[in-house]
């Protein structure tokens, strides 16, 4: 979404979804997930991640809190591309091969 305005919009049309956006974004959506592009929670190479990049790492906590039935269930996720995240999350699902399984680019 490249705009706080079409993401409200797209979240009032369609099935429920998750938002992935930097840290300062408006929350929405039923679940959300922040991350900042070359920003890590964990270090390179950590045994949970494996030097795995900041969005695989956010589409991973969300699909472990849908599955834990920690946030409602959703059937997509939307992206607030600010700050290059709309482009890091399609290099994740572009490369990384478990955001792949979980998740496909529409």
């Amino acid at each position: 979404m490249p705009d706080a305005k079409a993401l409200a919009e797209a979240l009032a049309a369609g099935k429920p979804a998750a938002v992935v956006a930097g840290p300062d974004a408006p929350a929405g959506g039923v679940a959300s997930e922040s991350f900042m592009p070359g920003t890590s929670l964990h270090a390179v190479a950590c045994a949970c991640c494996q030097g795995r990049g900041e969005a695989a790492q956010a589409l991973d906590r969300l699909f472990q809190a849908r599955v834990r039935g920690i946030v409602p269930w959703f059937d997509r996720v939307l992206v607030l591309d600010a700050d290059g995240l709309g482009e890091e999350t399609r290099q994740a699902l572009a490369q990384d091969k478990l955001a792949a399984a979980r998740y496909r680019l529409a």
